[in-house]
């Protein structure tokens, strides 16, 4: 849609659960989302875009540049810049050797196959974390999902089952320590009290530097892929 200051890519969602008409920023896709209740028509939501739209042009312009999985393209894991080097002849698929994430096959795949390896690395990173702190505070953990999620970096089901962004792999290792730990914590307390935090505090030392990190740094790791 074109607004006031420009062009600008815009997501409508419907939402039974809506009381009113919401805009927000979508750092992975660079774009703002409406929010429409079930009785809200459009117009409403084109209302409030115009109405915010200087908001919606510094939001979106603040974000960091999509970086996408390609030969040359650099990209972190847990914290450190690692370039992504194309090796047509190379065997194995996606491996790490010398700093670099190495992928080997046709070009077309690459993009493909360096998501599905990030996801595989937080899943073998964070599931010995999740399952030692699990153990700290005497409880088990049912099951660990890895998915792509947007509006949280993890969380945890009442029935046991830990959830987290494969994302968080590529924040420093004493970030995803946190996040661990955090969601762990639920399964001791399913609340923010001060017992919950208390359980969190003897799980991992890094809570307000990590919380601190991903309010810097969280937008810019929805960016990559």
């Amino acid at each position: 849609m074109r607004l006031p200051h420009g062009p600008t890519e815009v997501e409508w969602r419907r939402s039974a659960r809506a009381r009113r008409v919401t805009l927000r920023i979508d750092p992975a896709a660079g774009a703002v989302v409406v929010t429409l209740p079930p009785r809200a028509g459009r117009g409403q939501g084109m209302a409030l875009l115009q109405a915010n739209s200087r908001w919606v042009a510094d939001r979106l312009g603040a974000l960091a540049p999509h970086v996408p999985f390609a030969d040359g393209a650099v990209v972190p894991l847990l914290g450190v810049p690692h370039p992504i080097r194309h090796e047509p002849a190379g065997l194995g698929g996606v491996w790490l050797d010398d700093g670099a994430i190495r992928v080997a096959g046709d070009p077309a795949f690459l993009p493909r196959r360096v998501a599905d390896w990030f996801r595989a690395e937080a899943r073998r990173r964070i599931t010995p974390l999740a399952l030692d702190h699990a153990a700290r505070i005497e409880r088990s953990v049912r099951r660990i999902a890895i998915k792509d999620q947007r509006s949280r970096w993890a969380s945890c089901a009442p029935d046991g089952t830990l959830a987290f962004s494969w994302r968080l792999v590529m924040a420093p290792g004493w970030v995803l320590d946190y996040v661990v730990a955090h969601e762990v914590a639920h399964l001791r307390e399913m609340n923010h009290s001060a017992r919950f935090w208390a359980v969190v505090a003897s799980l991992t030392p890094h809570t307000q530097a990590a919380k601190a990190w991903l309010g810097r740094n969280g937008a810019r790791l929805l960016r990559y892929g």
